[in-house]
């Protein structure tokens, strides 16, 4: 008998596991050891689903047609409601034939680069990035380009740094406003500025706007292609219910794009997924099409833990960290305290001090390493308030010691 040469391709290999993911899984597993670990991994609000939508999806589960295949871009009466609510909220005009409903957000991001994606092509990609970007790149054929903004840029590239990078090959930009894993927020006038610098070189942009009502302070969510409307046919527009309305584990994600683009990615989804979930897809229409009065108490806690994580974390020394104006995470500049000794360990990288930091304070944060780049940190504040605290003072407690 002869074993195969390759167990496992090539391709698939190739790709790590999600950071993100795989911190939050160590830190419950410790914890589920009867260690008293604080996560500040997974970007997951700890509310629960409002109410109204968990009723929509009690509902559903008794009608009978919902016990059935319905068509692999998504439940009609959803996609409506989808471009109903993409009117509401962005401003911005679409037709039902232009949305795909998708397997929570990742999947979304698969298809759009899948869609337009050919060997050679290279994908301009921001960083510190989502740690599933670039690997959604490379598996459609593409090759990721990093552009990369430090946090005295507060983390935003500019005009400038975009067209060093852009080559013949460019085919695509990733914009996320608000940005994950940063928080940072473009202004209005940065979102045009590189909306234009796309358009004038024939660059598709794919947008993800998944937290688009999660902004503070003076900060606004600017739809990239409101401010520059003549994208409207080179946009990838990416969301979803799992941030805005603590539906993580519910997944439900979309695609906005070109009907041409988009009855691709539905052709690829009906061969890989087929339909989302119906009862998920029922529970998402009552999201998307209701109030967003719990949201607004949501971003009220968030709010909260931002300012009192972001003070707490630049009382530490070495740790250097903007305050975020969206999303839920904070993302710290730790340059200034690697290369020394803390409690007994020699640390170089973010990723050893987060290790150290899990191993001596049992407190499980996400190395920069895993967003493109060594020399910082991030922390999710999409947990309680006591926790934040506590888990924050473990960490200075080690650091400043």
């Amino acid at each position: 008998m002869v074993e195969p040469a390759r167990r496992v391709s090539v391709r698939l290999q190739a790709i790590p596991e999600s950071a993100t993911l795989a911190i939050t899984a160590k830190a419950k597993q410790l914890k589920a050891a009867g260690e008293p670990v604080i996560g500040f991994g997974a970007g997951e609000p700890d509310f629960p689903t409002p109410d109204y939508i968990v009723e929509a999806a009690k509902e559903a589960v008794v009608d009978p047609a919902n016990h059935r295949y319905t068509p692999a871009a998504g439940l009609p009466d959803l996609r409506q409601a989808i471009v109903d609510k993409t009117l509401r909220d962005s401003g911005i005009e679409v037709d039902a034939s232009q949305v795909i409903v998708t397997n929570g957000g990742k999947q979304a991001v698969y298809n759009a680069f899948a869609a337009i994606v050919d060997p050679t092509d290279e994908i301009l990609l921001p960083a510190p990035y989502w740690t599933t970007y670039p690997e959604a790149i490379k598996l459609a054929g593409g090759t990721p380009v990093d552009v990369f903004a430090g946090a005295e840029a507060d983390y935003k590239v500019t005009v400038d740094q975009l067209e060093a990078a852009r080559t013949e090959n460019t085919k695509a930009l990733v914009f996320v406003s608000p940005s994950n894993p940063t928080g940072s927020v473009y202004t209005p006038e940065e979102t045009k500025a590189i909306g234009q610098w796309a358009l004038d070189n024939g660059i598709w942009v794919i947008t993800d706007e998944i937290y688009e009502h999660l902004v503070y302070d003076e900060a606004v969510f600017t739809p990239i292609l409101k401010a520059v409307p003549g994208l409207a046919n080179q946009t990838i527009i990416l969301n979803g219910v799992a941030k805005t309305y603590a539906m993580t584990g519910w997944r439900v994600g979309w695609m906005i794009g070109p009907a041409d683009v988009v009855k691709a990615a539905s052709t690829l989804q009906s061969h890989l997924t087929s339909n989302v979930n119906n009862i998920a897809q029922k529970a998402a229409l009552a999201a998307v099409s209701g109030p967003l009065d719990a949201v607004k108490e949501m971003l009220k806690a968030f709010d909260e833990r931002r300012k009192t994580m972001v003070k707490m974390l630049n009382e530490i020394e070495g740790f250097n960290c903007p305050t975020p104006k969206g999303a839920f995470y904070a993302y710290v500049d730790v340059t200034q305290a690697l290369g020394k000794e803390i409690a007994g360990q020699y640390v170089e990288t973010s990723a050893e001090l987060g290790e150290v930091i899990l191993e001596k304070a049992q407190v499980a944060v996400v190395p920069g390493e895993a967003f493109g780049k060594t020399g910082y940190i991030r922390l999710s504040y999409a947990l309680g308030l006591d926790d934040l605290v506590e888990g924050v003072s473990r960490i200075q407690t080690l650091i400043n010691a």
